[in-house]
């Protein structure tokens, strides 16, 4: 294998047809960003946008701003933005809530539907390592119903779709391991056995091309602030085909998601489309800033979009494992993450045998940030650096140097250090 060089990389990005929208965001100069799949970077335009909305269409619009400014219409104007990134269509897709919320919105719908269509179904399939959130929603929700969650191993969830499945829960893209479902043949293989789809994209939109539509999913939601670049606490989205959107009624059934919101009747009547899936006030500040980080990604369409974005992140992906696998070969670091770029998204986890935390530490300080994930210890699961890569902003050069100093760290034992093996609170 021909060692790589960084000249190599320098090449590359001088190429690259993607590298201007790199200006479209605030980069520290001595940092290089690995976590864009758990927070993403600041767009140059979101502390303007943000500033705009206080100063004068809350500052001097005041109420009249939901009209005049639009405020009303947020949640759907980002919401069809947002569509056009994961194969919906405009007015099927809209922004509310946190993921945990809109999970417990579409779950909650599909096991109505279950309850109508197929009765004998009581069990909601998932997968073991499936982000805990969604395991939440769903063991509660499951008790709620009178139904059962089987958590299988990843991987396996097709081979336990039987007659007594009613929804099949899963995250395209797993937070931990990186490796990635083909929702085709997956929703295919759920339909077929009679069960319902339930995707979490939170770690697949913005990062590789998703087509709801195209693979007839059942119900989708994800979150703002990964790859969609929104900020800390960006509002999520939720989708539903069009097949099921009017059949049932979602359980939260507050005054946003009413047919006549400002009509204030004393009953409930849903409206009608994915309007039915919002419920309380909008988070207006939140989805100034978000649609300021979705309108990043969608600045890459006429510069090939979501295809050009998956073409540039398999690369760097890529890149990585070749690095780790030329660089780390005298440290027991294995590549977690599938090697075939088909079967992974836009990250790559490496298991270290020794602290992983404290690794993680010692090459934040040294200006690479990524992140740790801790293995269940009773499942004997590993821990994990995670790495994720963000087409939008990363340079191939940025990859060359966060495994130049991560092997600088693991060679110099700088990480077996007291000071790296304090946990904070957020790992």
């Amino acid at each position: 294998m021909t060692l790589i060089q960084r000249t190599d990389c320098s090449a590359l990005d001088a190429t690259d047809p993607l590298a201007k929208l790199r200006d479209q965001f605030v980069l520290p100069s001595d940092v290089i960003y690995l976590d864009g799949n758990s927070l993403g970077a600041l767009p140059r335009a979101t502390a303007a946008r943000v500033q705009q909305v206080l100063t004068e269409e809350w500052g001097q619009g005041l109420i009249r701003s939901w009209n005049t400014a639009g405020w009303i219409d947020l949640p759907h104007r980002v919401g069809d933005k947002i569509a056009r990134l994961v194969g919906a269509a405009p007015g099927e897709l809209v922004v509310t809530d946190s993921t945990s919320i809109n999970l417990y919105k579409v779950l909650s719908a599909a096991l109505s539907l279950a309850r109508i269509d197929a009765p004998q179904r009581r069990v909601i399939v998932s997968e073991r390592e499936n982000f805990p959130t969604d395991l939440y929603m769903a063991q509660s929700l499951a008790a709620q119903h009178g139904m059962r969650l089987e958590l299988v191993e990843q991987g396996r969830a097709t081979s336990h779709l039987r007659d007594d499945v009613a929804v099949l829960l899963l995250t395209q893209v797993n937070y931990r391991s990186g490796a990635m479902h083909d929702m085709a043949a997956v929703t295919a293989a759920a339909h077929a056995a009679g069960a319902l789809t339930i995707w979490d994209l939170a770690h697949s939109v913005g990062a590789v091309p998703v087509d709801l539509n195209g693979a007839q999913a059942d119900f989708a939601i994800g979150c703002g602030y990964k790859y969609l670049n929104g900020g800390p606490g960006a509002p999520a989205f939720v989708w539903v085909h069009a097949r099921h959107v009017d059949r049932v009624q979602q359980p939260l059934s507050g005054w946003h998601g009413h047919a006549a919101p400002f009509a204030f009747t004393s009953y409930y009547q849903p409206a009608h489309g994915i309007a039915r899936y919002l419920c309380g006030t909008p988070p207006l500040l939140s989805l100034a800033a978000l649609e300021c980080g979705v309108d990043t990604l969608l600045a890459a369409e006429p510069l090939g979009g979501m295809p050009a974005l998956r073409r540039k992140s398999v690369a760097l992906t890529d890149l990585f494992i070749r690095l780790v696998q030329q660089q780390l070969g005298a440290h027991k670091v294995t590549v977690a993450t599938p090697i075939e770029a088909e079967r992974r998204g836009s990250q790559v986890s490496l298991i270290f045998d020794g602290d992983g935390y404290a690794v993680m530490q010692a090459l934040i300080e040294r200006g690479v940030i990524g992140d740790f994930r801790a293995g269940d210890r009773a499942r004997g699961d590993p821990d994990l650096l995670r790495f994720g890569f963000t087409p939008l902003y990363l340079r191939h050069v940025d990859v060359f140097d966060a495994v130049a100093a991560l092997r600088e760290v693991l060679d110099g034992g700088i990480w077996r250090e007291a000071r790296f093996a304090r946990k904070a609170a957020v790992t």
